[in-house]
């Protein structure tokens, strides 16, 4: 029986591979990493890890690996090794996995942790479908809040100035006679004021070319003063002064960072939020950091591949903006929409 399972893990169109690690080892030192091996690797590691089977077996995991997904990795079997689980998708080349990390115990010390990769690339494509059945969603709600917004600030905005003015008749009209009533209708002036400004901001939040016509960094300086109604921590808005953008692309990356900094202030758990709009070389660059816990972008149970990311996504797409996420749990996120 033993062989029979030893040549079905060998020959399956997965991959799978144990873990081993140091209990020893003290946690976030940097040597943690070099005691962690491959074990056992079976299956197609190839189109997932870039390395045959014997190539990885017995290896150090940080060396074994390529380049920059060694690190990572390391990252992932290091939380298996604690006790998560977690369900990962990866992308290589034209193919996307999905990935299943977890911890093995035995005799009660969780000093291992195991992993199962399979191709879902065709599953991938049915996603897809999904998403662009999302986006159509999004843009039909896009008009939507563009007609509310013009109906608040055109409509309902126009007759309240309209009322404020004829109000101010009728004040001045009895001021003299009746100063009592004149002093109700100011009060009542007062009022309608205070809703005419909650009304156009309102129309400004709701309107997707409020940035075409207030401008990108007062758009930007508009959406800290409200979150930081929410955000205990320090949230700058960084914007070169030189900084030209054209309007499509200007209201794009407001709404890229409008995402960006709500998933902080709701999931990130940290002190500071940046927000950086600046020119490299020939290129535009916006930047949302935080100092937050992080999290991993492909974690498929992170619970951030929500709306929030599908919006930014949609916004990059139309843009013509290349959008990356570099996160890490305990150092923070950085989203970047980048445009050459």
């Amino acid at each position: 029986m033993a062989e029979l399972v030893e040549t079905f893990l060998e020959q399956s169109p997965a991959c799978f591979w144990i873990v081993k690690g140091s209990p020893t080892a003290a946690k976030r030192s940097p040597a943690r990493y070099e005691r962690m091996v491959f074990e056992r690797v079976w299956g197609r590691p190839l189109p997932l890890f870039g390395l045959p089977s014997e190539q990885l077996t017995g290896f150090a995991c940080i060396h074994a690996l390529p380049g920059e997904t060694a690190p990572l990795w390391c990252g992932r079997f290091e939380r298996a090794m604690e006790g998560d689980t977690l369900l990962l998708r990866e992308r290589r080349a034209e193919a996307v996995w999905f990935v299943s990390v977890f911890p093995i115990r035995i005799a009660g010390e969780c000093a291992w942790a195991g992993g199962i990769g399979r191709e879902i690339t065709q599953w991938n494509a049915a996603e897809q479908q999904l998403r662009h059945t999302v986006l159509g969603a999004l843009k039909a709600q896009e008009y939507e809040r563009s007609m509310m917004s013009r109906f608040l600030h055109d409509s309902v905005g126009q007759n309240l100035t309209a009322l404020g003015l004829q109000l101010d008749l009728i004040r001045m009209d009895i001021e003299v006679t009746a100063p009592e009533v004149g002093n109700r209708v100011a009060e009542v002036q007062k009022s309608l004021g205070e809703m005419m400004e909650a009304v156009r901001e309102y129309s400004y939040e709701l309107n997707p070319s409020t940035v075409e016509r207030a401008g990108l960094r007062n758009a930007l300086d508009r959406l800290a003063a409200r979150c930081r109604d929410r955000f205990t921590g320090a949230l700058r808005v960084n914007v070169d002064p030189s900084l030209k953008v054209e309007p499509g692309l200007a209201s794009a990356l407001y709404h890229i960072a409008q995402e960006a900094v709500e998933n902080a202030v709701q999931y990130s758990g940290g002190s500071n939020i940046d927000i950086f709009l600046k020119t490299a070389r020939s290129s535009t660059v916006l930047e949302v950091r935080d100092n937050g816990r992080g999290f991993d972008p492909d974690n498929i149970e992170g619970g951030h591949r929500g709306l929030g990311l599908l919006s930014m996504e949609h916004y990059a797409a139309q843009a013509g903006l290349e959008l990356s996420i570099v996160s890490a749990r305990d150092v923070g996120t950085t989203i970047r929409a980048r445009r050459e």
